[in-house]
């Protein structure tokens, strides 16, 4: 198969995923309690599919040691923004601020952008608030704080290693147009996120 081909399908496969009706994943889902609740979760919001992809997507393009660092960031304030949230602390701008983590990873991964690690991590570390309070304040009184947690961030790490793995074949294939067509794709997706 011809690269401009699987460029094409995997387009195709993507604008697929973009439905509206799956774009947020925060208008107060009814269920959400257990490990498994938590980890079907991120996978029913194209939202945060969309920028967990991407923070893998990201962490492939720098290489190196933020193929492992950039995701743990994410993953570990993302548990701190649910901590938050969970103790019913207020948080301005959360759907903004997951809206605009879609748009800039989007760009970020659409123009190849090699930060230092330490700001690479403190900037997906800056949007995993977001997700991570919106998550924490979702969550029923009476459910397991600790398994849905756990599963999200099971979740989370799946598709985080999804956005490396896509970055990696991009790599292999001598093609790194494919992992920036993703990003824009992404990021499109955030501009539509932030007029709908």
């Amino acid at each position: 198969m011809q690269s401009h081909e699987l460029t094409r399908r995997i387009g195709w496969g993507a604008a697929l995923l973009l439905l509206p009706a799956l774009a947020y994943a925060h208008v107060g889902s009814g269920y959400s309690g257990g490990m498994a609740q938590g980890f079907l979760h991120p996978w029913m919001g194209i939202d945060h599919m969309a920028a967990m992809l991407a923070v893998g997507l990201w962490a492939a393009q720098r290489g190196g040691r933020a193929i492992w660092a950039v995701p743990v960031s994410f993953m570990t304030v993302m548990l701190l923004g649910g901590a938050i949230g969970m103790a019913g602390i207020a948080l301005p701008w959360v759907e903004p601020g997951i809206v605009a983590s879609v748009l800039v990873l989007g760009l970020l991964v659409a123009a190849a952008v090699r930060l230092p690690l330490l700001a690479s991590s403190v900037l997906v570390g800056l949007f995993a608030v977001f997700h991570g309070h919106a998550h924490g304040t979702e969550m029923p009184a009476m459910a397991s704080g600790l398994a849905y947690g756990i599963g999200f961030v099971l979740a989370t790490a799946a598709l985080h290693g999804c956005g490396v793995g896509l970055g990696h074949l991009a790599r292999r294939w001598d093609s790194p147009r494919i992992a920036q067509y993703a990003g824009a794709l992404i990021a499109a997706f955030g501009l539509y996120l932030g007029f709908a």
